[in-house]
């Protein structure tokens, strides 16, 4: 079992940055790969954000957010990280964290089926 809480989110203006945090519970945290999803306002799909391997050695990102967004892993501190710049007014929605225990591989890392535990979320605005 594993539980994920995120914080770090806020209100910030365009071109601003957040660190947003994924404080995870359970020992065998570093057997699951992590990742960030967001929902935007009025959307009903969560998109795909970006993902980190079990031991943190290979990193994937949406097209949307690559070269903006740095995600990474804490194994020592059960802490996954996302490093969000030049932010943008798209980028505005609820972000939330997911393990996963599946094959790293793009059909399960990038899509919602292939996690087992989520997070509440914490929401971004970004102003203009």
């Amino acid at each position: 079992q594993v539980q994920l809480v995120e914080s770090g989110g806020g209100l910030v203006q365009a071109g601003g940055s957040l660190r947003l945090s994924c404080a995870a519970s359970g020992r065998t945290f570093s057997s699951y790969y992590v990742g960030w999803f967001r929902q935007a306002p009025g959307k009903v799909e969560r998109e795909f954000v970006a993902a980190v391997s079990r031991g943190g050695g290979s990193t994937v990102y949406a097209d949307s957010v690559k070269g903006r967004f740095t995600i990474s892993r804490d194994n020592a501190k059960n802490t996954i990280y996302l490093q969000v710049n030049s932010l943008k007014t798209e980028d505005t929605a609820v972000y939330s964290c997911a393990a996963g225990n599946s094959l790293w591989i793009s059909s399960y890392y990038e899509r919602r089926r292939g996690y087992d535990y989520w997070g509440q979320g914490t929401q971004v605005t970004v102003s203009s």
